[in-house]
């Protein structure tokens, strides 16, 4: 049997060959063979087929655990597989739209017995030892926190600069999830980035999010994560494939499975509606923190630095002690009586 290399085998399957080595990374499509001195990929005639089906299913925006199972059923039972699925997401996308709905009719009426805050806050932004550019973003005032981390080459840095920027200057709680829809189109099939913002209205919070920045708050002491990463290493710990020591180590870790721009349907980001409370600290910071400080440290610094811009400062130097491998975002803002 004559294989093909992975060029001939993406230009056959009319794939790119990213996407032969992510499906292979991520046990999807392994090659019919590899050199063992180059390292170099071959594919069987016979995995084209294959291949075009993970790619259909990926462009109708199934998660790559989901194509791993649907991909290996008997071609009379695939058909089945992906009505269930759109059925399923259907139902999802109805339930979400009348969450939203709610969330926004809330926000819309506002707060008036807690309306006398503001907030005080301090931001970072870096490229690290490593990187030769900064692709992440940050955004901070009295009624918006943003971090958005770039990705897809250089367009990436644009891609979140837009993102922190679409926030900044028309955010709006009766228009967050719009906006975000907006940024999503604007960057398809262009770059990725991910985003998590917090959007003030008086003593009420929106927060979204999509992607691997997070956002963690500080009340009372305790320190807790607010937002649930978005990659392909989160949900095998989440289906109990992998344990939460692993997946700090995992290869694939920083590998999305949602971005804004990352895919030929809308995306859906995830929004939540909180309530300010004097005292409260707010982190939102980009992988680059995340990955190399532990939760231990972030809340260590967290409560040893009373003001927001010791506290990011400080926070940026941990990264360094840690080697700073990626870009380092970071936001630190505090919930003041105005």
């Amino acid at each position: 049997m004559e294989l093909l290399t992975i060029g001939a085998f993406a230009r056959a399957a009319r794939l790119t060959a990213r996407a032969l080595r992510l499906y292979d990374e991520t046990g999807l499509l392994a090659p019919a063979a590899v050199d063992p001195d180059s390292g170099y990929r071959f594919y069987a005639p016979a995995q084209v087929a294959r291949a075009r089906l993970i790619a259909g299913l990926r462009r109708v925006g199934m998660p790559l655990t989901e194509i791993k199972a649907v991909a290996s059923l008997p071609p009379a039972e695939v058909a089945a597989a992906v009505a269930a699925y759109w059925q399923a997401e259907t139902a999802r996308t109805e339930t979400r739209a009348r969450q939203v709905a709610l969330l926004l009719s809330d926000l819309s009426r506002g707060d008036t017995t807690m309306s006398e805050i503001t907030m005080r806050y301090a931001t970072r932004c870096e490229t690290g030892a490593v990187r030769d550019t900064n692709q992440d973003a940050t955004f901070a005032s009295a009624d918006v926190l943003a971090v958005a981390d770039g990705g897809g080459g250089p367009a990436g840095a644009a891609a979140s600069a837009a993102a922190v920027g679409a926030l900044s200057g028309s955010a709006s709680l009766a228009t967050l999830a719009a906006t975000i829809d907006e940024i999503d189109r604007a960057w398809r099939g262009k770059a990725i980035t991910t985003l998590t913002a917090i959007v003030r209205q008086g003593a009420q919070l929106a927060l979204v999010h999509i992607g691997d920045t997070r956002a963690y708050l500080l009340r009372a002491g305790e320190l807790s994560q607010l937002t649930h990463d978005h990659t392909w290493v989160q949900q095998q710990v989440d289906h109990g494939r992998l344990a939460a020591t692993e997946a700090a180590a995992h290869p694939q870790r920083a590998l999305l499975v949602r971005a804004l721009g990352g895919g030929p349907q809308p995306v859906e980001a995830d929004l939540a509606l909180r309530t300010a409370l004097p005292g409260d600290r707010y982190l939102l910071c980009s992988d680059g923190l995340s990955a190399v400080v532990g939760r231990t440290a972030l809340h260590t610094t967290l409560t040893g630095n009373t003001d927001p811009d010791a506290a990011a400062q400080a926070l940026l130097d941990l990264a360094f002690e840690a080697g700073a491998p990626d870009n380092i975002a970071c936001v630190v803002a505090d919930v003041v009586t105005a």
